[in-house]
């Protein structure tokens, strides 16, 4: 029998282990494959970003411009107006929408009827399995001037409010909405966070004393803010996308001035108007500022908390 040496046994287990990882490579390779074809593979298109692109000459054969369509969107009257839209709305859903998750998450937690808690769960979460192109047709039923919640208001002897054509109500009813389809869905993983501290710490906590209210502030809100501040992180990559489904499904010409955003704007003028090129190089202009956005609060978390998303 013949022995083998170390360098031999090295090399045996390398080749075994590549072996048992070639089938977890076969399994990822159709998801890298869907995400080459319609993620990377698009890019190439941002070129049309710095040309006057024609449909009919394509993109190797249409004018290269430089930076035309870039100046031209810094002095159009509207951009001013679009980005603070898109920031306001963004915020408002992060902002509320984190709150709100972790709040439900932790108050979720505190049930011990594994019944209560599994049923809670399931309703919470649905929502968020649901088109906006389904949920907008509740929310309009419900909310447009003949709808439940108007005739709500006249039942009680209040004022009708037109939520959908107001420029006073119609951001509120957006980031409402959304915070109520996701913050069950987004609940989940600080229930995970608060499940992976310490049971000993409450436990020694409500030996000194400690209500639950400071149980919560001392010992599970310091516990989940490393996933606080990565979701956080996550998050703000999507400051300048505030929810297009969403948006399109409900706004009118009456709300453009509180409701357009960049998603919308980009579609009207790049898509329904035609100016590709236009389209691209505003586009490109969110990208990019999402992509700076990711990697310094990426940075800022793993300064904070020794966890980083990549």
């Amino acid at each position: 029998m013949k022995v083998l040496s170390r360098k031999e046994k090295t090399q045996a287990r390398i080749a075994s282990r590549r072996k048992d990882t070639l089938y977890y490579h076969g399994m990822v390779l159709p998801g890298m494959l869907f995400l080459a074809i319609f993620s990377y593979l698009p890019m190439m298109g941002l070129i049309m970003a710095f040309q006057d692109f024609v449909p009919a000459k394509g993109i190797f054969g249409s004018e290269f411009v430089g930076l035309k369509h870039f100046k031209y969107m810094l002095q159009l009257p509207d951009i001013g107006r679009v980005v603070r839209n898109t920031l306001i709305i963004a915020l408002g859903k992060i902002i509320l929408g984190m709150v709100m998750a972790i709040v439900f998450a932790i108050l979720l937690n505190e049930i011990r009827l594994k019944f209560l808690k599994k049923s809670v769960q399931t309703i919470v979460y649905l929502p968020h399995f649901l088109s906006w192109v389904v949920l907008a047709s509740v929310v309009i039923n419900m909310f447009n001037i003949d709808g439940s919640v108007n005739q709500i208001f006249s039942a009680i002897g209040l004022n009708k409010v037109n939520f959908l054509g107001s420029s006073q109500w119609f951001r509120k009813l957006i980031i409402g909405t959304d915070v109520w389809k996701e913050f069950g869905y987004n609940s989940v993983i600080y229930l995970a966070a608060i499940t992976g501290i310490d049971p000993g710490l409450h436990e020694a906590a409500a030996i000194d004393g400690a209500s639950w209210w400071k149980r919560v502030w001392h010992v599970t809100l310091p516990g989940m803010l490393p996933i606080i501040l990565l979701m956080a992180a996550m998050n703000l990559t999507s400051v300048l996308s505030a929810g297009f489904d969403q948006i399109f499904n409900l706004y009118s010409p009456v709300v453009y001035e509180v409701g357009d955003v960049l998603d919308t704007y980009v579609y009207r003028i790049g898509l329904v108007g035609r100016q590709y090129s236009f389209g691209t190089a505003v586009g490109l202009c969110r990208s990019a500022v999402a992509t700076i956005l990711l990697v310094s609060t990426n940075k800022l978390t793993k300064k904070l908390t020794n966890q980083s998303i990549f």
